[in-house]
């Protein structure tokens, strides 16, 4: 392993997820807010995807002929959606418990999914121009260097390709509801997962994007509320997922 990609890692951080994994599918379980907030995900994912490929939304597997890679996937939450809808899909996380978390439940339900274990800056030069579309969600937030990570990321993204990206802001609000809030008191997420200054506002991502060569399209607001549950909306100030495009 290079010193550089050492620098993109946060081992304990790692070992703390890792550690979760008999449990990442268990909807009740450690990851329930994940669980509970994917439905949104993916219905954007879904909806960006047919758009920028022109595809027919009215067709199950409508992303049929697309190769997808799903950076940070833990045990396969938007890995195996995607397969469903028809993409080609590979899986890399750091996390070795994860991918055979991962490995276990996509043979249960028969997806021929690809995962690796291992770390971005040693699977993208194998890997580079490979993928239509990359997803990468809530994982920025849990890295030490941003600026290697998303010049790797880039690097795997053919000419126009895709990149679906969500991350925590980091406000005074997003620090009450996920660190005091979800982490501290409803434990709806690990105890100590997330550090708040690492989290990126959305004008340093876009920065940080650009300088990896990929153009932002535009973000969306992940938020909850008593009347609509999780839903999307304008307001970027707690949770936000977006697009950008590879020149």
């Amino acid at each position: 392993m290079t010193d550089s990609a050492q620098t993109t890692r946060d081992p304990e951080n790692i070992a703390l997820f890792a550690g979760l994994a008999a449990e990442w599918w268990d909807p009740e379980g450690s990851s329930r807010l994940l669980h509970r907030i994917n439905p949104t995900r993916l219905g954007y994912i879904r909806e960006i995807i047919v758009g920028h490929f022109g595809l027919d939304p009215r067709k199950r597997r409508a992303l049929e002929g697309l190769r997808a890679l799903d950076i940070g996937c833990g045990a396969g939450l938007v890995a195996e959606p995607l397969a469903r809808m028809g993409a080609e899909v590979e899986g890399l996380d750091a996390g070795a418990e994860l991918i055979d978390a991962a490995r276990a439940h996509a043979a249960t339900q028969q997806l021929p999914i690809r995962y690796t274990a291992g770390d971005i800056l040693e699977f993208a030069p194998r890997h580079k121009a490979r993928y239509d579309i990359v997803t990468c969600l809530e994982v920025v937030e849990h890295v030490a260097d941003i600026a290697p990570f998303l010049s790797a990321l880039s690097s795997l993204l053919k000419p126009g390709g895709l990149l679906i990206i969500s991350t925590p802001n980091r406000t005074p609000i997003s620090w009450a509801v996920l660190i005091a809030g979800a982490e501290k008191i409803t434990r709806m997420i690990p105890d100590g997962g997330h550090d708040w200054h690492q989290f990126l506002t959305p004008d340093e991502l876009t920065r940080h994007l650009a300088e990896a060569g990929l153009v932002v399209q535009g973000f969306k607001g992940l938020n909850w509320s008593p009347m609509k549950g999780f839903h999307l909306s304008d307001d970027l100030s707690i949770n936000y997922i977006g697009t950008a495009v590879s020149a």
